[in-house]
């Protein structure tokens, strides 16, 4: 035995106990003020990407273009998980209460701007919940007619919808979509009176007006544009910024006469808020590099999207913009929310 300053016995089994004890403390020290570049590098495991509808429409084009790009190039597995319900909301939701970690991400439609303007209790906060990341992609919507209606301009179908107001009807692939949106919007700029009438889908939405079920249909391009390349259909305008690759011929909005007319439908890249800066710019990075490339953006173009791949900062002002727009338009259009 030895004996301390203060006159206390100290036994040698002790000192080595406490001297295992204050390694041990060193060595937890060490580990937590390890620079970054000592931790695992990110990923080091499986990444989900949430679409919140379900598989096979634009949106979940969208998100497989990106899933396989990233798997690439951030050498692990990006999952695509479709989790549909409730116009978006579930998936938006459950991607709001995810651990900000980066290995769950969000690939939204433009329904996280339209849902706070219809719906009085969202799951999440599209400002507070998320980082942006991407504008990946956007696509316009298409109004179109039968070719045998007899209206060949947007002129002409305006002119007839006037001359018999409240018996013009139009489809549109369900209520509180982008394309029923338009719709709306189309009717309070031009002074006509039309009947909406959603349906489960572009597809039926398009062939409604084909069938003369309804006079107009308002509907994303992919379901129409075989339609509108047959002949079957009429495509009066386009809503997006300006006239669609393939369809040279059809003019946009703003050129039939509506300035600043433009109605178009998103995917985009979100994080949950509280995701790592370090993350956020990886993830920012590779999405953006994942659409630039002929092979991404010939897929995309196909299922009726033009590449964007956006700045955070695009993308956060876009939101910005549009969740007001939406709420007004709703609000004008008398769009009940639910």
């Amino acid at each position: 035995m030895s004996r301390s300053q203060f006159g206390a016995t100290i036994s040698p089994y002790g000192a080595l106990r406490r001297t295992g004890a204050i390694l041990a403390l060193a060595a937890v020290a060490t580990i937590a003020l390890a620079p970054p570049s000592a931790q695992a590098a990110y990923p080091d495991r499986p990444i989900t990407l949430v679409v919140p509808f379900a598989p096979g429409g634009p949106t979940d084009i969208i998100a497989r273009i990106l899933s396989n790009a990233l798997s690439r190039s951030l050498g692990q597995q990006v999952v695509v998980e479709n989790r549909a319900g409730a116009a978006g909301n579930i998936g938006m939701g459950a991607v709001a209460r995810a651990t900000p970690d980066g290995y769950t991400l969000l690939l939204a439609s433009t329904a996280i701007a339209v849902n706070p303007a219809l719906f009085k209790n969202l799951p999440y906060d599209p400002f507070k919940d998320f980082v942006p990341i991407s504008e990946l992609a956007n696509s316009p919507n298409v109004l179109v007619v039968s070719s045998k209606a007899g209206m060949p301009t947007l002129v002409d179908f305006i002119a007839k919808a006037k001359a018999a107001p409240g018996t013009f009807n139009y489809s549109s692939p369900g209520a509180g979509t982008k394309s029923h949106l338009t719709g709306e919007l189309l009717k309070l700029r031009a002074g006509i009176d039309m009947t909406h009438v959603p349906y489960r889908g572009a597809g039926p939405s398009a062939q409604a007006a084909l069938a003369g079920t309804v006079q107009l249909a308002s509907v994303a391009l992919p379901a129409a544009e075989p339609l509108i390349q047959s002949g079957e259909l009429t495509a009066l305008a386009v809503t997006g910024a300006k006239r669609w690759v393939s369809l040279p011929n059809v003019p946009t909005m703003i050129e039939a006469g509506f300035p600043n007319f433009i109605s178009d439908t998103f995917s985009a890249l979100f994080a949950p808020a509280g995701t790592p800066p370090d993350i956020v710019a990886t993830l920012v990075r590779e999405s953006r590099k994942a659409f630039d490339n002929d092979e991404a953006r010939e897929i995309a173009r196909k299922a009726g999207f033009e590449v964007v791949a956006g700045t955070p900062e695009q993308l956060a002002a876009r939101l910005a913009s549009e969740i007001p727009s939406v709420k007004e338009l709703v609000a004008k259009a008398g769009i009940k929310t639910e």
